[in-house]
């Protein structure tokens, strides 16, 4: 069969490096009881791998004009389900629930162009998941494992701290890729926390608080949450910023996952 070239309308670059498919395998640590969930398998290069080391794959594919490349390479293998579809549309709570009980794996290289939502989408179905192995673009890992003050710091990092213990695999060439990207990428390493790490006191109303805090990142944290008045008005926020010991002329970045929780907290209270 004819190679299907990559799309840059998808964010398409396929993995062909033998090596960071093991290592990804290994992060993974499959068993044959595990279920796993592959977004965008691309040409199946990962899909044979994660088939091989697990109980089942269910595997994600926008592009229809890879179904045909996917079917036949996979023609043999009886464990893996291709699901045609864009990952940002499908209910993936279905998707996984109608299928298998209990908490499935996710291992993919992501479309980069998309990653960040793909990431908001599972922190909304993390009950379903224990352990995710993704490859992003570097500048999307940095983001995720930064700290207060720092540049990288976003409201990725902090929405995704209080949900997953996150690590970096490995860093990735772009000569791994084909077409060869023009950036680097990273191999994360998500397990998903038993519970929260911290008590926000109301999930809502803390990605709320995060998002516009990071909203207008020059402006300080009291006028950025200014955005918030239709859920709180500004005596509210002050009075919040005041009892969680926060002076309102910092900015949203210098907060830690532990004072965006504790001004949640105080916000609700006065609610």
């Amino acid at each position: 069969m004819e190679r299907t070239r990559a799309k840059k309308s998808l964010g398409q670059n396929f993995l062909v490096d033998g090596n960071i498919v093991s290592r990804i395998i290994d992060a993974a640590q499959l068993n044959a009881d595990d279920a796993v969930l592959e977004i965008g398998p691309g040409r199946g290069a990962l899909t044979s791998r994660l088939s091989a080391s697990s109980g089942c794959v269910v595997a994600v594919e926008r592009d229809r004009d890879l179904l045909p490349v996917l079917h036949e390479k996979l023609a043999e293998v009886e464990n893996v389900e291709i699901v045609h579809g864009d990952i940002l549309r499908i209910d993936i709570r279905g998707l996984l629930s109608e299928r298998r009980p209990g908490r499935w794996k996710v291992v993919a290289n992501l479309p980069y162009n998309i990653s960040s939502q793909i990431l908001f989408a599972f922190l909304e179905c993390r009950s379903l998941i224990s352990r995710m192995v993704l490859m992003l673009q570097k500048e999307v890992g940095d983001r995720l494992v930064a700290g207060p003050g720092c540049r990288d710091y976003g409201i990725l990092t902090v929405l995704c701290a209080n949900y997953f213990d996150i690590e970096r695999v490995c860093l990735v060439k772009p000569t791994s890729f084909r077409p060869v990207p023009k950036v680097e990428s990273a191999v994360l390493r998500f397990r998903v926390l038993q519970s929260p790490r911290v008590d926000v006191g109301d999930e809502d109303l803390f990605r709320k608080v995060v998002k516009a805090a990071f909203g207008q990142r020059r402006k300080t944290l009291a006028n950025c949450l200014k955005s918030l008045s239709l859920v709180a008005g500004e005596a509210v926020i002050e009075t919040a910023l005041e009892r969680a010991g926060i002076d309102g002329k910092r900015r949203g970045e210098t907060l830690s996952l532990v004072e965006f929780a504790g001004l949640t907290r105080e916000i609700r209270a006065l609610l």
